[in-house]
């Protein structure tokens, strides 16, 4: 087993990137130097960092950095679809790396990726003109349309023409930091033979140095006194986590958030763009987080700033009441509950992960959901106090959130909308569902009949989304992502406990609404709309906090039911306010 590229040299590489920073010129612009002003966490995710860099850099950050101190933090590139963007082309590298010796047309260390590749024999910078290696691959960090071009980054190198002579200096030391770092890579590849947790995990990291890096470039480019920051020998382990694998607690969050917040402060009042990759984790970061953990580190980073907001930018206004790409008439949320947020995020809407969102609620900070195609939009906010429906509120003041200084401003009349949340929040459908159903073969059950059940699932891993039981029966919707012979031998051990039949291609619609408790006769709605519309339900279930009624359909009649449920228990109008669509639900 090899251990990834040691952390003496990671933190070369990282003050080297520094270092390498010139120094500000006169004029440039930088976060504001007032007391009073409080941090704003923006992250920006790999879609919007791939195709609206420059647009973040003039329309955007610039907008802010008068009037707060802000904190970027971007994810992994991505490019025109999720195959190819960078995270995923990293581990694909990695795959390939492994199996280099089963083709002879390969040799160790060969990447097949554009990313990874360059020409043979490259000159140093310095022994090439103008500190310029002629063999070393052209990149124009920015497109017209502000992607990062990384199509250039091919086996043979384009010829050099006279327009090349002119990049700036900000661009050259760029491409000799990505070169530096592929090196690295390179060198690492050459004599593994496995990929550990941690390797993985390092490996992933790259992508979003690469990005950070990146924008960096282009916000010093467009006049922003921008550093560039990497996280990844911040974490602080004690001799106990090093060694474990279990559940971090939230004590090691907090002393994450603490100690990223300190290394932020020091590059005051240049413009911070930080990883969201955070170093070794105890048990692997992939493993304890998943491929969320960027949005993990912004909202850590928030906390242990005590920011005033944390904005996460996309390409969509932020959590419309319904998918505008299934239900024509979705309107946008201007503000919504944690637990609603939370509900809809697990029953199939891309919003925040509830863990994520824990780490700045818990500190009263909100969470806006911004477009990055439209700046001035209001967003949604997903707003940390239970009682901000009772808020003084008046079109000139706003808001103001207790506890803090941040005033939230809607879009629109509030009145209005605090008048439709009497109603449910949102609807929203999650497919490619498989629906297991258990009848005991038993006229008299024991107390082992529910155990055995759940100790097959708790033994194969199956995460259940809903479930409905009574004495000799047990109904459970699990997601279609288990391998098919998984599923059969799940589908053999329950069958000990009695007759299994299997659903597929079903789908689990969900009404979500914090005011749904005092709801009286809704469930009754939401049912009788369903069938009068001819759609038959599998199962129901409701959420143990009462703000989710949720019910298992054919997959058939899903965009049917969501138009039906969201006209008559939202009660929503087709010329109701919709606010821009982007490719994903939030």
């Amino acid at each position: 087993m090899s251990n990834p590229p040691s952390s003496s040299s990671s933190s070369r590489s990282s003050s080297m990137a520094s270092s390498s920073l010139p120094r500000t010129p006169p004029n440039m612009h930088q976060n504001t130097i007032d007391p009073e002003a409080k941090w704003l966490v923006q992250k920006f995710g790999g879609t919007s960092v791939g195709k609206f860099a420059t647009k973040i850099a003039e329309d955007i950050i610039a907008e802010y950095i008068d009037q707060h101190k802000v904190a970027i933090v971007c994810s992994a590139r991505s490019g025109s679809t999720k195959a190819l963007g960078t995270t995923n082309l990293l581990l694909r590298a990695a795959k390939e790396a492994l199996q280099r010796t089963s083709s002879p047309s390969e040799t160790p260390g060969h990447m097949t990726p554009a990313l990874f590749s360059r020409t043979s024999q490259a000159q140093s910078p310095v022994d090439s003109p103008r500190g310029r290696s002629t063999s070393s691959p052209r990149m124009d960090p920015v497109t017209p349309g502000g992607a990062l071009n990384m199509s250039s980054m091919s086996t043979k190198a384009p010829p050099f023409s006279e327009t090349v002579d002119l990049i700036p200096e900000l661009l050259r030391e760029l491409e000799m930091e990505i070169e530096r770092d592929c090196d690295s890579l390179r060198s690492f590849w050459g004599v593994i033979d496995e990929i550990s947790p941690r390797s993985r995990d390092t490996i992933i990291g790259f992508g979003e140095r690469l990005a950070c890096k990146v924008m960096t470039a282009i916000l010093r480019d467009r006049g922003i006194d921008a550093e560039y920051v990497s996280l990844e020998n911040v974490v602080p382990l004690t001799e106990e986590e090093s060694y474990t694998g279990e559940t971090l607690g939230q004590e090691f969050y907090d002393r994450v958030a603490e100690a990223v917040s300190e290394r932020i402060k020091q590059c005051e009042p240049r413009v911070p763009v930080v990883t969201g990759y955070f170093g070794p984790v105890p048990g692997s970061l992939l493993r304890q987080v998943g491929r969320g953990y960027t949005d993990l580190l912004a909202a850590l980073l928030a906390a242990g700033l005590g920011a005033s907001e944390l904005q996460i930018w996309k390409e969509v206004d932020g959590i419309f009441t319904a998918d505008p790409r299934k239900v024509p008439t979705a309107r946008l949320i201007p503000i919504i509950s944690p637990e609603e947020a939370a509900e809809l995020t697990y029953y199939g809407s891309e919003v925040v992960h509830p863990f994520t969102m824990e780490q700045v609620i818990r500190r009263r900070i909100p969470i806006r959901i911004k477009n990055v195609e439209n700046p001035q939009g209001g967003g949604t906010v997903i707003h940390p106090d239970p009682d901000i429906d009772a808020a003084p509120y008046t079109e000139e003041a706003g808001i103001p959130i207790p506890g803090t200084s941040t005033v939230f401003r809607p879009v629109g009349d509030l009145h209005a909308a605090r008048d439709e949340r009497k109603l449910p929040t949102a609807v929203t459908i999650k497919e490619r569902i498989v629906v297991l159903n258990v009848n005991s073969n038993r006229k008299s059950v024991s107390h082992g009949f529910l155990a055995g059940v759940f100790g097959t699932l708790d033994r194969y891993g199956v995460v259940v989304d809903l479930i409905s039981t009574s004495e000799v029966y047990v109904s459970m919707a699990i997601e279609d992502n288990l391998d098919k012979k998984l599923l059969d031998r799940v589908v053999r051990e329950l069958q000990k406990s009695g007759t299994v039949t299997v659903s597929r291609d079903m789908a689990i619609l969900s009404l979500v609404g914090k005011r749904m408790r005092n709801m009286v006769g809704i469930a009754g709605r939401m049912f009788t709309t369903l069938g009068d519309g001819k759609v038959n339900i599998e199962m129901i279930s409701q959420g143990a906090n009462e703000i989710n009624i949720s019910c298992v359909i054919d997959s058939r009649d899903a965009v049917k039911a969501l138009n039906l449920i969201h006209q008559s228990c939202l009660q929503i109008r087709p010329d109701g306010a919709r606010g821009r669509m982007g490719p994903w639900l939030f």
